[in-house]
């Protein structure tokens, strides 16, 4: 066995980043708990206990590694139906119920619920529950509340609003409005700014910000009142003793009714699906690439959010946006989760009084932007591109769950899924038999290859994949697993997307996953989630070069390499790089490679990120296969922001013989003797006297970007010179 990694040493010696990376969420924690409760109709303080009792409850106790815990996007709608149907104290009392039932989740082992539900059914809820999201804070983005009896009436009521907001007199709603449309446009484009200093500070907290700022410009500098409505601010924030000592009253008085147990069930659903979901996601972005500890995490949620709701918050759900974050700034543990609830308390000590300066619409215009990403047009076609069926289970509950509701959306979605599989499989007998338990065998081939084999038979779909699950769970990810579905007539595309979550897996830890047996299936497109039933139409496309991919294939020739404007799948190589242990990649493309396969040059997309905070990036890079071994290090221009890291325990190895390169580059890497020995003279004076790039080794393989962004002819000639160059200095030293 693999020893503990996680021991008191290394906590303590990955502290400073995790405190560093909890700040950084804390920040985008503050402004959402806001929004989010008051979309809830709750206490605008209670996003922040919410998240506060969360990150603490679920960072001591809880059975995942770096996600983060608060409020919830999914949960606003159910809350808000809650609150408006129980009442406030009532609501609490649901809240607290709700806790109890997501800790006997996890004491019954009901991790895996997730996985019960088709991923287009998921998928087509949560973008009901993003569009219920945006067409109620739509209109006070604007500076114009309205009230409607169901969400479909706020999304038609979008336009009258617009209209309305262009004929406004009252000066207090215009700059109301026009709060709201700026902060829309920060949340829309600021991800497009590829600016680390910009990047340091979230946009949510850019808005917060710069809305205080507004108000001090009016008061200090022009002597005047805020000119925005003031029912269009955040009403007083109570203090941290206030909070503490003035508990909010909650009443069982409605325990025994329906609406009481309704509102318990749906909060419960939706929590746990949503936490599950996220929980998921993010064990793919872990560095480590560790497997959390799914009922632990629902125990401790539980646990939380009976907390929460005795202080006066909401469900406690583990959030995927935030996770992210938490990642991507260098989050490794629980402490992170922990740190992000401490720096809100700070905050909520020393700037409670600052936050009625921040108007409603600005709030709302981050919830609007979230019921958008969860809602995007890009989700259609996305799921258009899996299959036909997809987009009828999709539309089937998202459509329901707007009229009906969640719970009978979600039921009305799984049932539609049933209803296709049925017509697909057309053998009333072998759906019967077959759609709830699979039959599936696994043993390890005792070889040279020490394969795990896994043979599945007969029907794989939604329903029954948690038992194909159990058994590839067992697997350590760095073992060669093969699974064969030649004897299976049906694999639906929930089991191929959870597949290919494996795969992705297996592939971070040095193991493979391969998948056997799906060559005679069909497949209604190309896309790799598509469901398959036994069959199989192969089918061709072709493509027309851009004028872009007419120059690579200019350069290709000028440069004796051959060209490929494929997409190339095959990203495995990119696995083993510091660059992408943080990252997705989808496919690379528009590939020049030489005769013998080393040197590679290639765009590549790849996504930061998951779910609702999944940003899609594009960028150009040079692959040089070196051939032999050398250390592994990261070698990038040094600025401010590298030295605030060093702080944080990211160390910088520097040369005293070589001033100018220690105080130009930052170069980091664990073998630092053997780094500084294969930086010698000839390749240090190299580096000084080129541009700068981002370099990194693997141990045998270098991987050169210049931006995080496509880069034009120019730049691409740019960076073959350079590639050539390099290789030939490391080939002479190390010869």
């Amino acid at each position: 066995m693999t020893p503990k990694k996680n021991n008191t040493a290394l906590f303590f010696k990955q502290l400073p980043k995790n405190i560093f990376s909890g700040f950084v969420v804390s920040l985008i924690a503050l402004p959402l708990g806001l929004g989010l409760a008051m979309a809830s109709n709750a206490p605008a303080i209670a996003g922040v206990i919410t998240a506060i009792v969360g990150g603490v409850i679920v960072s001591i106790l809880g059975g995942s590694h770096v996600t983060i815990t608060g409020p919830g996007n999914g949960l606003v709608i159910v809350t808000l139906g809650a609150i408006s149907t129980l009442g406030l104290e009532a609501a609490y009392a649901a809240i607290i119920c709700s806790g109890v039932l997501l800790m006997l989740l996890g004491f019954l082992r009901m991790g895996n619920l997730a996985d019960f539900f088709p991923s287009s059914a998921i998928q087509g809820m949560l973008a009901a529950i993003g569009l219920i999201i945006l067409g109620k804070q739509f209109h006070i983005m604007f500076g114009h509340e309205i009230v409607r009896d169901s969400p479909i009436s706020y999304l038609i009521e979008i336009p009258y609003t617009i209209k309305d907001a262009l004929h406004y007199e009252n000066t207090g709603l215009i700059y109301a409005a026009a709060a709201g449309i700026l902060s829309l446009f920060i949340m829309v484009f600021y991800s497009k700014i590829r600016n680390k200093y910009l990047q340091l500070i979230p946009a949510p907290m850019w808005i917060v910000i710069l809305s205080i700022g507004f108000s001090y410009y009016f008061e200090m500098v022009l002597h005047q009142d805020n000119p925005i409505a003031r029912e269009y601010m955040v009403p007083a924030i109570p203090t941290f003793s206030e909070i503490t000592t003035q508990l909010p009253k909650v009443s069982f008085a409605n325990i025994g009714g329906l609406a009481f147990w309704g509102s318990v069930i749906s909060l419960t659903l939706i929590a746990s699906i949503e936490s599950l979901l996220s929980i998921k996601a993010v064990d793919k972005l872990d560095p480590e690439k560790r497997r959390s500890n799914v009922n632990r995490d629902l125990k401790a949620l539980g646990l939380g959010t009976i907390g929460s709701g005795f202080l006066g918050g909401l469900n406690v759900v583990t959030v995927i946006a935030r996770s992210s974050v938490n990642v991507n700034n260098g989050g490794t543990n629980r402490s992170a989760n922990f740190s992000h609830a401490f720096f809100l308390v700070v905050f909520i000590v020393l700037f409670s009084t600052q936050m009625t300066r921040i108007p409603l619409p600005a709030l709302m215009a981050i919830l609007v932007y979230t019921g958008y990403k969860l809602a995007s047009p890009d989700l259609i076609k996305k799921i258009f591109s899996v299959g036909k069926e997809q987009l009828i289970i999709f539309f089937v509950t998202l459509l329901i769950t707007l009229k009906l509701g969640l719970i009978i959306g979600i039921s009305a979605g799984v049932l539609v899924t049933v209803i296709i599989h049925f017509i697909i499989n057309k053998n009333v007998t072998l759906f019967l038999r077959h759609w709830v338990k699979p039959n599936v065998l696994m043993f390890k081939e005792e070889d040279a290859t020490s394969n795990y084999y896994v043979s599945v038979k007969h029907f794989c779909s939604f329903a029954n994949f948690y038992r194909l699950k159990q058994k590839l769970d067992a697997i350590s990810e760095d073992n060669d697993v093969i699974v064969d579905f030649s004897m299976c007539e049906f694999v639906d595309h929930t089991v191929m997307e959870n597949l290919h979550n494996y795969q992705s897996a297996f592939a971070k830890k040095g193991g493979h996953f391969d998948i056997i047996g799906l060559d005679m299936h069909d497949a209604d497109s190309k896309h790799p989630f598509a469901l398959r039933k036994l069959a199989a139409v192969p089918k061709l496309f072709g493509y027309n070069l851009t004028k872009r991919q007419e120059n690579l294939e200019t350069i290709a020739k000028d440069y004796s390499l051959s060209y490929s404007a494929d997409k190339n799948k095959n990203t495995d190589f990119l696995s083993p790089f510091l660059f992408f242990k943080t990252k997705q990649p989808k496919h690379i493309y528009n590939e020049l490679i030489d005769s013998t396969n080393q040197f590679k040059l290639f765009d590549i997309e790849f996504s930061e990120g998951e779910f609702i905070a999944k940003e899609v990036v594009r960028a150009s890079m040079l692959h040089i296969d070196l051939n032999t071994s050398i250390p592994v290090f990261s070698l990038d221009r040094e600025t401010l922001i590298d030295k605030v890291y060093a702080i944080a325990g990211f160390s910088d190895i520097n040369f005293e013989q070589h001033q100018d390169f220690s105080k130009r580059f930052h170069l980091v890497g664990e073998n630092t003797g053997t780094i500084k020995q294969f930086f010698n003279d000839d390749l240090v004076h190299f580096f000084e006297s080129n541009p700068y790039y981002h370099i990194e080794s693997n141990g045998n393989s270098l991987l050169i970007f210049s931006k995080q962004r496509l880069a034009s002819t120019k730049e691409i000639k740019a960076l073959l010179d350079f590639g050539k160059r390099l290789k030939s200095v490391i080939s002479s030293d190390i010869l």
